[in-house]
């Protein structure tokens, strides 16, 4: 996903030159091909993340088009205010990356784990929210990205869980994306990010009938749609590898308490921290968001009910 990202950053910059990338001193390696191609459109801000947005804000005033990339824990968390007042208070078109979304830099602790940035960035006004799950979707996005007028934060989580689509697709903002096909009256999957991947695993071992959709866009998201794929459903899970406070959980749930209610668990990380430091894999496992945990949490959700 990170080399889609990189990929696409280059042939956008190469097109235009008003393209730009504002870097708080992280992503060397990822960026060689860029400051090759384009070195007069790449800027190393600094471990400055707050004066790296207000330039990024100058920047897009007078005609630019700034891509600002960071650790999400960083952008947007650290710098939430300035994005808040500097950039989507007046519509600037800067598109924010948060690379590391979620538990992908585990053993840097909490300070650098991110499962809070959805929920701060989808209350911002005028602030879009992608969540791409692999490169072919995150291709898609960051297109669409470039072509918004608006400001548009992009997560980006583990880069190496696998594709969930054979080809870029052909999506509009606010689309839920359909990875593997269902039965009408089964359960649905709606997962963003690492756990599309998961979700579909899950799926095919375990609910053949069932449908799994990818949400790209957390933020707009087409209501209709949810509430289509909630009223036919006897079940909607959504994972997601973030907090289930704020973020596509909650986004599902309030879609679905207005226009479709439906039996709805939200799997993601529950209200605490990390316990222990540790891999990838580990951290998933603590916080209950492995395949097999997640398999159990659905298995006796579907027994209740």
């Amino acid at each position: 996903m990170r080399a889609a990202f990189s990929d696409e950053l280059v042939r956008l910059a190469k097109a235009d030159p008003k393209v730009l990338l504002l870097t708080g001193d992280h992503g060397y390696a990822l960026f060689d091909d860029f400051r090759r191609a384009c070195p007069a459109q790449y800027i190393n801000a600094g471990i400055a993340e707050q004066n790296m947005v207000g330039m990024a804000a100058g920047l897009a005033r007078t005609g630019f088009r700034p891509f600002v990339y960071g650790l999400s824990a960083f952008i947007p968390v650290r710098v939430l205010e300035q994005i808040k007042l500097d950039i989507a208070h007046d519509r600037l078109p800067v598109v924010l990356i948060g690379d590391g979304a979620g538990f992908v830099y585990s053993h840097l602790g909490t300070s650098h784990q991110s499962t809070e940035d959805i929920a701060c960035t989808r209350a911002i006004p005028d602030l879009s929210v992608y969540s791409p799950a692999d490169r072919f979707e995150m291709t898609a996005c960051i297109n669409l990205a470039y072509q918004s007028d608006a400001p548009v934060y992009l997560r980006m989580g583990k880069s190496d869980r696998g594709d969930v689509h054979s080809a870029v697709p052909h999506i509009k903002p606010g689309s839920l994306l359909q990875t593997r096909s269902g039965h009408a009256g089964e359960v649905a999957f709606i997962a963003t990010g690492s756990l599309v991947r998961t979700a579909m695993d899950i799926a095919a071992e375990i609910y053949p009938d069932a449908a799994v959709w990818s949400a790209p866009f957390i933020k707009p998201m087409d209501a209709q749609q949810v509430a289509a794929v909630c009223a036919q459903s006897r079940a909607v899970f959504v994972l997601e590898e973030h907090s289930v406070l704020g973020g596509l959980g909650s986004a599902i749930a309030e879609i679905a308490a207005e226009l479709a209610p439906v039996r709805l668990l939200r799997i993601g990380v529950q209200d605490r921290f990390s316990q222990h430091c540790g891999s990838y894999e580990y951290l998933l496992k603590e916080h209950g968001l492995d395949r097999s945990t997640i398999a159990q949490r659905v298995k006796a959700f579907l027994m209740a009910s």
